[in-house]
Formats: C-alpha cells, sequence, structure tokens
C-alpha cells in the first residue's frame, strides 16, 4: 500500500493533520474509520481534524475538512488558518490568498507578527436559548458566560449541551465565556465531531466576540476588536457591525508546522 506524506500543524493548540493533495490522489484513499484513526491521541498520529489541500479552478487552494471523529464537518477557523500556512510553507501563496471551504470562499492574509489572518462569513443574527447566545460562525455555537472558563469541566458540561434534546441531532459546539477587560476575554470550548475540549476553537472565538459586540451594543458602522485568550494561547478578532448583522469579520491568530512523516492510510485498530 502507498505512503503519503502527512504535516501536523497547530493554531494555538487546536492541531491538525495536514496532505498536500493537489494530485487528486490521497483524498481518496482515506475513509472515515481510518481519518479516525488517525487522529486518535493513543493510537494515531493525535489530532482535532484532518485537512487535505486541493486544487481549485477559481481560487489558491480548497480546503476539505474532517473532524477528529472521521466525519465531514463544517467550517474550522484554526484549520483554515492553518492551511494558509501550510500553503505558504509549500511556495503556493505568498501574503494574500482565498480558498474554497465547506461555507464558501475565505480570504487570508499573512501578517508581519507571524500570525495568519482569515476571513470568516458574516454572522446575520444571534438567538437565545436561555441566557446563553445561539450563533453559526461557519459552524453552530452555544455560548454561556462563566465566571471562570478555566475552572469549569468542559468535557462534562459541554457534552450534556451538546447532547441535550435540544441539540443532539445536528450536534453543537460550547463555549463557556468570560470578559476579564474591556476588550479581552477568555475562553473555554467543547468541540463537537471532537467530542472533546479542544485548546482553541476559532469559530469559537469569533462566536465570542461577536456575542461580546453584542452586549457592548456596538452600533452599525462601528468596528470592533477583541482579544480571546483560550488554553493553547491568544487569539483575535475584529469586524464591524452592520445593517445585515456582523461583517468583515476577521480571526487572527498563530499557526504553526510541528512536525511531518510519512503514513499508509489503514485502520488503526483501537480496543473498544
Amino acid at each position: 500500500m502507498a505512503s503519503f506524506t502527512f504535516y501536523k500543524y497547530h493554531g494555538a493548540g487546536n492541531d491538525f493533520i495536514l496532505f498536500d493533495d493537489r494530485s487528486g490522489n490521497i483524498h481518496p484513499q482515506f475513509d472515515q474509520p481510518a481519518i479516525a484513526s488517525l487522529c486518535h491521541r493513543r493510537f494515531g498520529i493525535g489530532a482535532d481534524g484532518m485537512i487535505f489541500l486541493r486544487t481549485h479552478t477559481e481560487h489558491d487552494f480548497e480546503m476539505i475538512y474532517y473532524n477528529a471523529d472521521g466525519a465531514p464537518s463544517s467550517m474550522c477557523g484554526n484549520g483554515g488558518r492553518c492551511i494558509v500556512r501550510f500553503a505558504a510553507d509549500l511556495g503556493l501563496v505568498k501574503n494574500d490568498c482565498s480558498f474554497m471551504a465547506v461555507d464558501g470562499v475565505h480570504h487570508a492574509s499573512l501578517l508581519d507578527n507571524g500570525w495568519v489572518s482569515l476571513g470568516m462569513l458574516p454572522v446575520a443574527t444571534v438567538s437565545q436559548d436561555g441566557e446563553a447566545r445561539i450563533l453559526d460562525t461557519g459552524s453552530p455555537h452555544y455560548v454561556t458566560f462563566s465566571e471562570d472558563p478555566s475552572s469549569v469541566d468542559v468535557v462534562v458540561k459541554g457534552r450534556s449541551i451538546r447532547n441535550s434534546a435540544t441539540y443532539c441531532e445536528e450536534g453543537i459546539n460550547v463555549n463557556f465565556l468570560a470578559r476579564t477587560g474591556p476588550d479581552q476575554l477568555t475562553i473555554a470550548t467543547y468541540e463537537r465531531g471532537v467530542e472533546d475540549e479542544t485548546l482553541a476553537c476559532g469559530t469559537g472565538v469569533t462566536a465570542a466576540a461577536i456575542v461580546a459586540a453584542t452586549d457592548d451594543e456596538v452600533t452599525v458602522g462601528q468596528a470592533f476588536r477583541y482579544s480571546v485568550r483560550a488554553k493553547g494561547g491568544e487569539l483575535a478578532v475584529r469586524g464591524q457591525r452592520s445593517n445585515e448583522g456582523f461583517t468583515d469579520l476577521w480571526l487572527e491568530g498563530p499557526a504553526v508546522q510541528v512536525f511531518r512523516g510519512t503514513i499508509e492510510p489503514t485502520k488503526v485498530e483501537v480496543p473498544k
């Protein structure tokens, strides 16, 4: 069986296995059990998800993303930032680029401080479920405030909400948020598909900033920027309030290659 080169990247501790599949030959070799096995942290490489970089006729590349359970996923913000860094490392892009993802076209830039800035799609509405806020930033998010997210049992509480009658069918990402300053937030996130806490979630950080902007009563035409501390590091979100909701959204933070290796796309037997 053929072996393929993989690359391991992380964005603030949110880690991914990436493949350069411009040939189109790699992605078809990986079914859901193989992806889930390789993402397993004890019996595989270990990752929150797997990403395939493929060619696209109208944009610099296409991003195909799978969660750690091996299933196709909605948009992953940190994964998007990591694939932009990956494309730059491969020499495909320089300072700016555009790519196709599951939720549409994204634009991105490589910043002078080494961070990657990723354009997120507009968010039209923020609804409520009790005291929690519900919004879709490319993936669905449940945002609730906590005095200290670091003290929350994210797996127990997040899993309970994600598997509740309201959300069990489609799943939802659950975020515990606190304000630490006028424009500073801290967050802890349980991710569906990973079915565990992740050290950072890009779409969750974006959701947190929008909730903060809503509470701050940011008005139409007014810009905002929030620094968001996840357990894996610092990120930032900037955007603007418009008549259409929240627009011109940019998720910013580090994206780093950790190592690379070769792998055969065979299922690793994981004990039950």
